[in-house]
């Protein structure tokens, strides 16, 4: 029998090539007043936040490679479809990253080191979203932040939070996760109730080709952006390395979101040029012919040639990087002046109010910690 023949593919929707040429694809003219619309201001700040956030990325592994820190989570590579979406965003949005969203936090009011102090092991969870631009806490476990979203999308609809008219006050939710994390239940559980529900919600896929070890292409035998589509949503495939790219898709699929118009799916395609973690050593299953390519490819290099051709100078390239060096030695040194937790504080968080079983708890840890004094018991 003749093998079916199968069309899984899908357009990737660009407007910055990567020689760095405002060049829209024809899918991607739509979007292109979008990024007319914004001022050079706003233009800069997508390269400062994007410059910034490769230097952190450099000063944690340097803290983990020192003893510093238990882990860091690399997004070398991924910054323009990190900064783009995460500047579509409005305020009152919320976002829910998963392990690698650093500069997304940061855009969003997050202390860098209060990240850092998760990776070094002395807090809880990390911080307070209400009291970092409604960027929810990181989540190590793989595509459960999806269920998180799209539970808080519904919430928001419960409450009559969105869908009002007014933009000012209307909120949309955008989760980040990964093309690993879309082979998880969670992930397509997640989307049936989206779906079902038609929550104010953008599923963001940063498609960086790996899942730690495991090629894209053993995961997919198709584009992921195909998977929006087969629940019934919207769906496009973005170069993930175009940061113009990023914010407008972005911010058009959460107007839509806002405006009572259901989920969108979007796949950003780009790579992760680093390290899984530093746990992981991609050597072992990347070629550096393939490392090389999106190398070319990369999302900084491309953006600061298009700003240059707009006019940006030199001298404003050279005040981004000593804004990152300071920013690198400010953390660095406010990460190795960070204390270990009293062990108080696994009891503090538990329930909102005082509870007498944690004070009991916290009396017997107490007790058997004293019995050990002496050399007794």
């Amino acid at each position: 029998m003749a093998a079916r023949e199968r069309d899984f593919t899908a357009p990737t929707v660009q407007l910055l090539t990567p020689e760095g040429q405002l060049r829209p694809t024809p899918e991607a003219e739509p979007y292109l007043p979008l990024v007319e619309a914004l001022d050079d201001k706003t233009l800069q700040r997508f390269y400062r936040d994007m410059a910034v956030s490769r230097r952190l990325d450099l000063t944690g592994a340097n803290l983990q490679r020192q003893g510093q820190l238990a882990l860091w989570v690399p997004s070398h590579g991924q910054e323009a479809a990190q900064v783009g979406s995460a500047h579509a965003a409005r305020p009152q949005d919320h976002l829910f990253p998963s392990y690698r969203e650093h500069i997304v936090g940061m855009i969003r009011g997050l202390d860098p080191v209060g990240i850092l102090a998760l990776l070094r092991g002395v807090t809880q969870g990390g911080w307070n979203p209400d009291e970092s631009g409604n960027f929810h806490l990181y989540t190590l476990v793989l595509a459960s932040q999806t269920l998180h979203a799209t539970g808080y999308a519904m919430g928001l609809q419960f409450d009559g939070a969105t869908a009002t008219g007014d933009p000012e006050t209307d909120a949309a939710v955008l989760v980040y996760y990964g093309d690993g994390s879309t082979s998880q239940g969670d992930a397509s559980e997640a989307l049936v109730f989206a779906a079902s529900y038609q929550t104010p919600q953008v599923f963001f896929v940063q498609n960086n080709q790996w899942a730690i070890s495991v090629p894209v292409s053993r995961q997919s035998r198709s584009p992921l952006s195909l998977r929006g589509a087969g629940f019934g949503m919207p769906s496009v495939r973005i170069d993930g390395n175009d940061v113009l790219v990023s914010y407008a898709v972005t911010r058009q699929s959460l107007e839509e979101a806002r405006a009572g118009e259901g989920p969108s799916f979007i796949e950003a395609l780009t790579y992760r040029m680093g390290a899984h973690t530093t746990a992981d050593d991609p050597t072992k299953y990347r070629t550096d012919d393939e490392v090389a390519y999106w190398a070319e490819r990369d999302p900084i290099i491309r953006y600061r040639t298009w700003l240059e051709g707009r006019g940006a100078s030199a001298a404003f390239f050279d005040e981004v990087d000593q804004e990152a060096a300071d920013l690198s030695a400010d953390v660095r040194r406010r990460t190795l002046e960070l204390e270990a937790p009293t062990r108080e504080t696994i009891f503090s968080h538990v329930y909102s109010e005082p509870h007498p079983l944690m004070t009991e708890q916290l009396a017997w840890l107490d007790a058997f910690e004293t019995s050990f004094e002496g050399g007794e018991a």
